[in-house]
C-alpha cells in the first residue's frame, strides 16, 4: 500500500515516517504523496478510457512545479488562470498545446503572452473580452482559438463562494445570449471558434449536475452546428468533490463517465479537475505548541495558522486531524485546534474529539493538497512553509521554506524616511 497509512502506529507518506521527516524539516510543512496523486489522476484516465478525453489539471488548486511536472509526465494538460500560472506550467515542461487559458479578467498582456506561447485555447468569459482578444491576436499576427464560457444557471449545491454556474455569478455568458455571441465570434478575423466551456462550481457532490449542464448545452451545440459553427470540443470544467469528513461519500470519475460519455461521443471532452486530483494527496504537518484549558474550551495551539491553511477560516471548511504517532489507550477530549495568528478566526478545526494530545505532538491536517499552500500568505509576517513530496520511500523538499529575508527582499525604504 501507499499514500498515507499507519505502520506500527506511525503515520507514513509513501512509506516514509512523517515523524522522521519532522526531525529534519521545520514544521509546519505541506507534504504530498506522489502515489496518491498518480492514483487520483489515473482514476480519470481509466474511467474515460473509451472517450476522447483531455485532462487539463486546474493549476489554481496547487501550482507547485513538481506537482505540475509530475502530472505532465502522467499525460495531463493544464487549466491556467493567470500569466503566473501559465509561466509555471511552461516552466514545468507542459506543452502549450495542452494548456487552456481560463478566467474572467484576462489582461491584454496575459492574452499576448498566451498567444505567443501557443496555448490550445482560451475560455472567453464575455463579449467585451472577445473583442479585446481579437485585437490582441491581430496585433500579434495570429489567431486565437476560443471556447465561450456558458453560464447555464444551475445550482451546484455547494458553498456559495465556489458556486460559479448560477445566473448571479460573475462567471460566463448567460446561456440565452450565447448563440449571438458565437455568431459574432465567427465573424472576427483573428478568432477561431473551436469549443464550448462551462464550469458550475467546486466540491460538487452529485455528478447529475454535469448531466443537467449538458442537457442545457447540447441543444445550443446543435443550434450552432445548424448555422455552420462546428465545435471540436466540449469542456465541462472540473468540480468533483472529495470526502473531507470520515465516512463521507463523494462521486468517482467513473460515475461521471457512465453518465455523460455517450452524450459527448462526437466531440473531444475536456475536463479541468483540480481538487479531486491533488486534494487527498496532501496534508499539513504541524507541531503542538501548547495545550490550553478554559472553563469553556480545550485548545490545541499549533505552529500552523490561517495564513498556512485558510479554508477553515473563510469557508468553514472541515479537515480531519490526526496524530502522526498514535496514542494507545488514552482518554479522548474535545478540542479546538487553533494557530498563533492574531485573529479569532484563526482555527484549523473546532470541536474535535481526539485522543488526549500532548505538547510537542505532531498533528496531521488531512486532505490539504488543494487550496492549501496555493492560498497561503505572509500574514503576521510569517514565512510561507516548505513543501515536501514522498516518492518511492524517499522524501524530497520541492519548495524551501521562506526566510525572513525572502519576505522583505522586494521592499525598500525611501531616502526621505532614513
Amino acid at each position: 500500500m501507499s499514500g498515507f497509512e499507519y505502520v506500527d502506529d506511525e503515520l507514513c507518506c509513501d512509506h516514509v515516517s512523517i515523524s522522521r521527516m519532522a526531525t529534519k524539516i521545520k514544521t509546519p510543512f505541506y507534504l504530498y504523496s506522489y502515489d496518491t496523486l498518480k492514483k487520483n489522476y489515473q482514476s480519470y484516465v481509466d474511467a474515460f478510457a473509451t472517450t476522447n478525453l483531455s485532462i487539463c489539471y486546474a493549476c489554481k488548486a496547487n501550482s507547485n512545479l513538481s506537482i505540475l511536472r509530475a502530472l505532465g509526465e502522467m499525460g495531463s494538460g493544464m487549466d491556467v488562470l493567470s500569466h503566473g500560472e501559465l509561466f509555471r506550467a511552461l516552466k514545468a515542461g507542459i506543452s502549450p498545446a495542452k494548456i487552456v487559458f481560463n478566467g474572467n479578467g484576462k489582461t491584454r498582456e496575459e492574452m499576448a503572452y498566451a498567444l505567443q506561447s501557443g496555448v490550445f485555447a482560451f475560455n472567453v468569459d464575455s463579449l467585451n473580452e472577445l473583442f479585446i482578444l481579437n485585437e490582441v491576436a491581430m496585433a500579434n499576427n495570429t489567431v486565437a482559438r476560443i471556447a465561450l464560457r456558458v453560464n447555464p444557471d444551475i445550482n451546484p449545491l455547494t458553498h456559495p463562494y465556489v458556486a460559479t454556474g448560477l445566473a448571479k455569478s460573475k462567471f460566463g455568458i448567460p446561456i440565452h445570449e450565447t448563440k449571438d455571441v458565437y455568431q459574432t465570434a465567427s465573424t472576427l478575423e483573428n478568432i477561431k471558434v473551436v469549443g464550448i466551456h462551462s464550469h458550475i462550481g467546486s466540491q460538487l457532490s452529485k455528478v447529475e449536475l454535469y448531466l443537467e449542464t449538458l442537457k442545457k448545452i447540447m441543444p445550443l451545440v446543435k443550434e450552432l452546428r445548424d448555422i455552420q459553427i462546428h465545435l471540436e470540443f466540449i469542456n465541462l470544467g472540473g468540480g468533483i468533490g472529495i470526502p473531507y469528513q470520515e465516512g463521507e461519500s463523494m462521486p468517482h470519475p467513473k460515475d461521471l463517465s457512465e453518465l455523460i460519455s455517450s452524450l459527448v461521443k462526437d466531440y473531444k471532452l475536456i475536463l479541468e479537475p483540480g481538487r479531486s486530483i491533488v486534494g487527498t494527496a496532501g496534508v499539513l504537518v504541524a507541531r503542538v505548541l501548547y495545550i490550553k484549558h478554559t472553563h469553556k474550551k480545550n485548545f490545541i495551539v499549533v505552529d500552523a495558522g490561517m495564513n498556512d491553511l485558510l479554508r477553515p477560516s473563510i469557508y468553514g471548511a472541515y479537515h480531519h486531524a490526526v496524530l502522526a504517532t498514535k496514542h494507545i489507550d488514552t482518554e479522548e477530549m474535545m478540542y479546538d485546534i487553533v494557530g498563533p495568528i492574531c485573529e479569532e478566526g484563526d482555527f484549523l478545526a473546532r470541536d474535535r474529539q481526539m485522543p488526549k494530545v500532548k505538547q510537542g505532538d505532531l498533528l496531521v491536517i488531512k486532505d490539504a493538497g488543494a487550496y492549501g499552500f496555493s492560498m497561503s500568505s505572509n500574514y503576521n509576517s510569517r514565512p510561507r512553509v516548505s513543501e515536501v513530496m514522498g516518492i518511492d520511500g524517499n522524501d524530497y523538499i520541492i519548495r524551501e521554506r521562506e526566510s525572513y529575508e525572502d519576505m522583505i527582499c522586494r521592499e525598500s525604504i525611501p531616502d526621505i524616511l532614513m
